[in-house]
C-alpha cells in the first residue's frame, strides 16, 4: 500500500515509528506536513498538491494533526477523503474529540462516565455555577487547551471565583469540573484500536502537581484495568468515531470517568510502559480495513 502521513514533525517519535512500521510491514510511507498542503476544491476532481506536485495515489492516510492546525488539518484530511482516500482517523471524529464541549455532550448523550461538568460564557451568577459541579476544590479548564495548558484546580471558593472573572474577563468561555480527589493526581491512559484496548498506563502527577501529562514531568506505570474501564474507554471511542485513539480515564467514587479523548495519542509513553509494538498494530488495521472510499462521512459534516 501507498500511505501518507501526515505529521509536521518528522523527528517526532511516533512519526518515526509509524513510519518504521509500515516500511517493516512492506508499504511505502511518504510523510506530509499537513500546511504545506493545498487544494483544488473542485466537484469533477478534487486534489491536493504538495510542493507543486499533485498527490494521487494512496491507498490510506495516517493523520497525525496537532491542537494548534486542526482546522486546516482536517481541511486537507477531509480532501483525502473526498479524494477515496481510507483515513486512519475521520476528519469529522477528530473536530469532534478537539472540541471538549462537543465531545463532552456527545458523551454525555451516550452515557459514558463522566466528572460532574459546567460551562458558561457569562454567567449571571457564578456562585451558582461553582456549587453546579459540587464546590471547590474544582477543575477550571479553557476550551482551547492541550497538555495540561490552560488547566487551573481551584482549592477555594475565593480561588474558584477568581479564576473564573478572570478568564471570563479575557472573553474565553470556560469548562468548570468537580475535582476527583481520590484520584490523587493520576489518571489512566487507554490506547483504544478498533474495538479493543490495547494497552494502558497510569500516569501519576508529580510532587505538588494534580495534572498528570508526560510532558509536564508526570510518571507512567503499566497498570491492568478493570472491564469497566475497558468498556467505558472503547464506548468512548465508538462514540467519538475514532479508530485510534487514547482515552483518559480518572477513577472516581461513582466510578471511571472520561476526562478526554485523544485523537492523536503520543506511542511513546504507552510503547515503553508496555513493551508492545503499538506502531505495527496501527499498521495491522489500516491493513485490514483500508478499502478505496471507505469513510463513513465521504468528508461531509
Amino acid at each position: 500500500m501507498r500511505i501518507a502521513l501526515l505529521s509536521r514533525n518528522p523527528n517526532l517519535y511516533s512519526t518515526r515509528r509509524l513510519i518504521a512500521a509500515a516500511e517493516a510491514a512492506g508499504h511505502e510511507v511518504r510523510r506530509l506536513d499537513v500546511l504545506r498542503c493545498y487544494m483544488n476544491i473542485a466537484s469533477a476532481k478534487p486534489g491536493i498538491h504538495y510542493k507543486g506536485e499533485n498527490l494521487a495515489g494512496f491507498d490510506a492516510v495516517i493523520p497525525r494533526i496537532g491542537a494548534s492546525v486542526t482546522f486546516y488539518g482536517a481541511a486537507v484530511l477531509r480532501q483525502f477523503e473526498m479524494m477515496g482516500v481510507y483515513p486512519l482517523n475521520e476528519s469529522v471524529a477528530i473536530t469532534r474529540s478537539r472540541d471538549k464541549l462537543r465531545a463532552l455532550q456527545l458523551l454525555s448523550r451516550k452515557g459514558v462516565g463522566l466528572p460532574v461538568t459546567g460551562f458558561a460564557n457569562k454567567p449571571d451568577d457564578i456562585e451558582d455555577l461553582i456549587k453546579m459541579v459540587g464546590g471547590a476544590p474544582l477543575v477550571i479548564k479553557l476550551l482551547q487547551g492541550t497538555q495540561g495548558i490552560g488547566v487551573v484546580l481551584a482549592e477555594t471558593q475565593q480561588a474558584a471565583e477568581s479564576v473564573i472573572e478572570s478568564f471570563l474577563g479575557l472573553k474565553a468561555s470556560v469548562l468548570v469540573q468537580e475535582y476527583i480527589r481520590e484520584a490523587a493526581g493520576s489518571d489512566i491512559r487507554c490506547f483504544v484500536i478498533g474495538d479493543r484496548v490495547v494497552a494502558t498506563m497510569m500516569r501519576q502527577a508529580k510532587d505538588g502537581e494534580f495534572r498528570s501529562n508526560l510532558h509536564r514531568g508526570g510518571k507512567a506505570i503499566l497498570i491492568k484495568i478493570t472491564p469497566t474501564e475497558r468498556e467505558t474507554a472503547v464506548h468512548a471511542a465508538n462514540t467519538m468515531g475514532l479508530n485510534v485513539c487514547g482515552v483518559d480515564i480518572l477513577r472516581s467514587n461513582h466510578g471511571p470517568v472520561v476526562m478526554e479523548v485523544n485523537s492523536s495519542p503520543g506511542l511513546q509513553g504507552i510503547e515503553e510502559v508496555s513493551g508492545k509494538d503499538i506502531a505495527g498494530m496501527i499498521i495491522e488495521f489500516i491493513e485490514k480495513n483500508a478499502k478505496s472510499g471507505k469513510t463513513r462521512t465521504r468528508g461531509k459534516g
